[in-house]
Parts: structure tokens; C-alpha cells; sequence
């Protein structure tokens, strides 16, 4: 079987190609990208396809039996959604049998600028247009976590909207997930939910993060206003910001408030704790 990974040189698409060519049993990897020099392993065929060149995708999902779609990290409203749109168009005209589509926890219908639009509308197209689909929806990942809580650290205090209860989920754990449903059957018409193990609050992370580090770290809940004035005192651009406002309102909605057994159930393996991951980060 021939296995294609698009958007194979970013942080998730290598961890996947690295899986699928540990767990592979001889079946033929693709990673592809616009820069397929970086696709991580040179027992993986590297192909180029450029999310912006639609042009390019047909030829490089050509052949492939089953095909994961990684969204880009574009922020631009409309954009990604576009891309997603392109790939699934390209992926069909060059005739791949199974479609598998990197999404996230608690899409629903909504409308742009938000950055949910883009899940649902690749969601959408993807149930129409693709005879054979899998969709595989990402809680929040714990390293984005561990990495807000590194930057918070000379502050001695964690903040957030609310009290944002998330299942922290690691970047291996949901590669791990993919590789399994990628290289298994029975995942036609399923969408799957990956979630680390437990769901926890604000607070509890704070706690978390104050045992491992033997340091108290308290939790206080912001406004809106007083998250988008720390952010961008602390430099970041616009789309940034309000990419992380939408994202911390996603928490407080309960977007991420969602806990399932499914990475355990693909990857073959528990996943890891949200502790495991602050673990080595903060070390």
C-alpha cells in the first residue's frame, strides 16, 4: 500500500511519517510538502505539493492508496479553508481511494474570520466529495501548553478566560493515532476525537506545573482585553493574538472538553499525560 502524508515537513507530519515508517510492515510512504527535502527520513519518497499550487497536488497524491491532509498554519481568514478545499479536489482527481483529515476538537458550523470556519468547511467538503473519508479531530496539544506556561513563568501566575477545561493531547500521541488508523481498517465515515487522558482546568495545570517545578504558581482568571494588552506587549502580531484570544474562548466554551479513548485505541498505546509532557519541557 502506498501512504501519502501532506504537509509532511511540519512538526506533526514528520512525527507521523516517522511512526508509519517504524509500524509500516512494508508499505510505501510519501511524505509530501513544498519542501520535500525536509520530509525527515530517506526511507520515505519525498514529493513536492504546495497548498498555494493546487497545480502541483495532483501529481504529487497521484498513486497513492491513502492520503492524511495536515492543515498549514496559515491564519488568514479564508485561506486554509481554501487550501484544505484544493487538496481534497486534487486528491480525488488523481484518484486516491481514502481520505484521512487532520481537524479539530469541537468544530461545528461557523463562519470567517473565525479559525474554526476552515475545519468545518474542509470537514464539509470532504463528507460530500470523498467516496472514502476518515476525519481525525486534535484536542489542544500539551507542548503548546507547556510552552504558555514557560513564558509565564517570571510572572509566577497562569492565566486564562476561565476555567478552560482541556484534554491535553502530545504531538506523538495524535501522530501515533494517525499512523494507526492510517495503516489499519475499519475508519471509513468515523471521526475521531484524540484527547490525552484526563481533562483539566486551569487550576490543575497551574498545580501541575507547580509540583514539578516546586514552585507556586497560582491561576487568575482575564478579561479578553487584558489577554490581547499582555500579548501584544510581549510582541506578537496581530493575527497571533487574536488566533490565541479565539482559542483560549474555544477552552472557556468547552470545545476541548471532550475525553475519549480513541488516540489509545489507534496508536495501540496509552497516551501521555499532560504531567509527562510539562515533565520534560520545565526539566
Amino acid at each position: 500500500m502506498k501512504i501519502g502524508i501532506s504537509g509532511a515537513s511540519g512538526q506533526l507530519g514528520q512525527a507521523v511519517v516517522a511512526e508509519l515508517l517504524q509500524r509500516s510492515g512494508g508499505h510505501h510512504i510519501v511524505g509530501i510538502s513544498r519542501t520535500p527535502e525536509r520530509v525527515p527520513n530517506s526511507s520515505a519518497e519525498g514529493r513536492h505539493g504546495d497548498f498555494d499550487a493546487p497545480e502541483t497536488l495532483i501529481s504529487a497524491y497521484r498513486g497513492l492508496d491513502r492520503l492524511l491532509l495536515i492543515p498549514s498554519a496559515e491564519l488568514r481568514p479564508g485561506v486554509r479553508g481554501r487550501q484544505l478545499k484544493d487538496a481534497i479536489d486534487a486528491a480525488l482527481a488523481a484518484g486516491v481511494k481514502h481520505l484521512f483529515l487532520v481537524s479539530a476538537a469541537g468544530t461545528r458550523q461557523t463562519a470567517q474570520p473565525h479559525l474554526r470556519e476552515a475545519y468545518w468547511s474542509a470537514e464539509q467538503h470532504l463528507i460530500r466529495t470523498a467516496p472514502v473519508w476518515t476525519i481525525l479531530r486534535m484536542n489542544y496539544y500539551a507542548e503548546a501548553m507547556a510552552q504558555e506556561i514557560q513564558m509565564s513563568l517570571g510572572m509566577g501566575m497562569l492565566t486564562g478566560l476561565g476555567d478552560e477545561r482541556v484534554a491535553y493531547v502530545s504531538r506523538d500521541d495524535l501522530a501515533a493515532a494517525a499512523a494507526g488508523s492510517l495503516l489499519s481498517e475499519g475508519h471509513e465515515g468515523a471521526i475521531y476525537n484524540g484527547t490525552g487522558p484526563a481533562v483539566l482546568s486551569g487550576a490543575e495545570r497551574a498545580a501541575i506545573a507547580s509540583d514539578i517545578l516546586s514552585k507556586t504558581l497560582g491561576y487568575a482568571v482575564i478579561s479578553e482585553e487584558q489577554l490581547r494588552s499582555g500579548l501584544s506587549q510581549a510582541g506578537l502580531p496581530e493575527p497571533i493574538i487574536e488566533a490565541l484570544v479565539e482559542i483560549k474562548t474555544n477552552f472557556v466554551r468547552g470545545d476541548f472538553d471532550i475525553l475519549t479513548s480513541d488516540v489509545e485505541r489507534l496508536s495501540g498505546r496509552p497516551p501521555k499525560s499532560l504531567r509527562d509532557v510539562l515533565a520534560t519541557a520545565l526539566s
